[in-house]
């Protein structure tokens, strides 16, 4: 932990503010990541064979067992489930009125999930650009120091602003990736809620629909004639 914190001491020295910047939104992503999946992990965002097997007994015409599964589902979507498969048994509201009104109940769901990631989204976009950033201002320091070398010009020297120049676009870059793959995988996963939320929904106004038996490819027997 020591050898970590001295290598990242040297780097914000060579650095700069810019990647001082840079490594506080790096923690700030960091931190903002673990709290992201803590919250998914408690909301029980990925379990759903519980809230399957409830729409498959609601599909079945089991409806007083798909209530009580649905009602002991251990996700963020079992309230939805139970809300939409009461409604859709006591009927009291027409199907666009009630479809509304779920969908309505399931955004406020998903949006609990969605919160934060604008800002690891603005992580993601901004952290190359303030690493290129930095860079810039380098290259104009040792350029400035270039001309002011006149005629004893010191190579080392000019490749060593340079490269310290450089390393701000690399701590950026080094920033903005894994925020990029997080976030995606992140959407990812609020996009396979979104679509359970919509099954139940759907599930739930009409029951009994199922996807027909495949059919058989192979050719009908040929009858011979009389």
């Amino acid at each position: 932990m020591t050898a970590i914190l001295e290598l990242l001491g040297r780097v914000a020295a060579l650095g700069g503010p810019v990647v001082m910047i840079l490594l506080a939104m790096s923690l700030v992503a960091t931190a903002l990541v673990l709290v992201k999946l803590w919250q998914f992990y408690r909301l029980g965002v990925g379990r759903h064979g519980q809230l399957t097997a409830a729409l498959a007994a609601w599909d079945d015409g089991a409806a007083g067992h798909a209530q009580q599964i649905a009602g002991t589902a251990p996700s963020h979507l079992s309230g939805l489930a139970q809300a939409a498969l009461t409604a859709a048994v006591q009927s009291q509201f027409e199907d666009a009125a009630l479809r509304a009104r779920l969908s309505s109940l399931a955004t406020a769901r998903l949006s609990v999930l969605s919160s934060g990631l604008r800002l690891l989204d603005s992580v993601a976009q901004v952290a190359p650009l303030l690493g290129l950033f930095g860079t810039v201002l380098g290259m104009i320091e040792a350029f400035q120091g270039l001309q002011a070398a006149g005629a004893s010009v010191d190579p080392s020297a000019l490749a060593g602003g340079i490269w310290v120049a450089l390393l701000t676009t690399a701590v950026g870059l080094g920033v903005a990736m894994p925020a990029s793959l997080i976030l995606s995988w992140l959407d990812a996963r609020i996009a396979r809620e979104a679509q359970l939320a919509e099954r139940i929904i759907d599930t739930a106004l009409c029951a009994g629909l199922s996807q027909p038996a495949a059919t058989s490819h192979r050719s009908a027997p040929v009858l011979a004639p009389a």
